[in-house]
């Protein structure tokens, strides 16, 4: 049986982030062979992340990674705002944001296998540790790379990851005014939560449903028949300016819509900008909270 010292616990909790209890009961496990010691801690985290897989991941933060041509946002959750907060839940989302800029995974299960940077594990395997040492279930939820071959991409994390958003210019002479009107849309996306590009991607049924709202509306208040379709017109041009990014007024300009500010770049810059897509997260947008009912668990206690 090898001796187990005091610089053999400290090098495998620098490798592992286990308890040094852990690290001392792993080692003496594997009669003191390192490696053999961090699978021996890798299989018990896998444990203790099963056990907390079924627990709600509702916080958490947005990361963002990437330079000029490529943006990436990413939303890993925990279950507590105080984890989310955690200096190293922080640094797995930063570089789990990373790998998704340099390697372009094609879906999670690609992610998830993909070496994670600065260790000899890979996403998976980090994230595992990382719900071993932290103590609750983390959870990549989803993921969004976008990238030009000519033109500019930003990223931005408003709120302290509470919001994050990509988007994508592109043109055949970026440069800094590019570059800066990218950033300040990407603002924009973040304050005014568009739900589509333009009016091109609104759904048929979307449309139809809102001009048989409008048509009905304006019957009821006594509107003639015949300036309905008028009034329909006028209406659904406004609602379209509300949903549609290139429509909106530009929060940061009032006075000028998205598509008459990248008119106007274009011909600053000497050539075309089109702003050719966008992805807005929310943190934990869709998952169903759980709220505990404090009387009935007082009263279960009783029983």
């Amino acid at each position: 049986m090898a001796k187990i010292t005091a610089s053999m616990v400290a090098e495998l909790r620098g490798k592992t982030g286990a308890g040094m209890m852990d690290c001392k009961k792993a080692l003496t496990e594997t009669d003191g062979n390192i490696d053999d010691a961090v699978d021996f801690l890798r299989k018990k985290g896998l444990s203790a992340a099963a056990k907390k897989s079924n627990r709600v991941a509702a916080e958490g933060s947005i990361a963002a990674a990437g330079s000029n041509t490529v943006g990436v946002i990413v939303e890993v959750n925990a279950e507590t705002d105080f984890v989310a907060k955690n200096a190293e839940f922080c640094g797995f989302a930063s570089g789990v944001a990373q790998v998704v800029a340099e390697t372009a995974p094609a879906d999670m299960d690609a992610l998830q296998q993909a070496a994670f940077p600065n260790t000899d594990r890979t996403v998976a395997e980090e994230l595992t540790h990382q719900i071993s040492t932290i103590g609750e279930n983390i959870n990549i939820r989803r993921f969004a790379r976008h990238a030009v071959t000519s033109g500019v991409v930003e990223s931005y994390v408003h709120g302290g990851g509470k919001i994050g958003v990509v988007l994508e210019l592109t043109t055949e002479k970026p440069n800094d005014a590019v570059a800066t009107i990218a950033r300040q849309l990407a603002m924009h996306v973040a304050a005014a939560a568009p739900q589509y590009l333009c009016r091109d991607e609104v759904p048929a049924d979307v449309v139809a449903k809102e001009k048989e709202i409008m048509r009905v509306k304006a019957i009821e208040s006594g509107k003639p028949e015949n300036i309905v379709d008028k009034i329909i017109v006028g209406q659904i041009n406004k609602f379209f300016g509300e949903i549609c990014l290139i429509e909106q007024a530009f929060v940061i300009d009032p006075d000028q819509k998205i598509n008459k500010v990248l008119e106007n770049l274009g011909k600053e810059i000497g050539a075309e900008v089109t702003l050719t897509g966008y992805t807005r997260y929310m943190l934990g947008e869709g998952i169903e909270k759980r709220v505990d009912d404090f009387a009935a668990e007082v009263a279960s206690l009783t029983k």
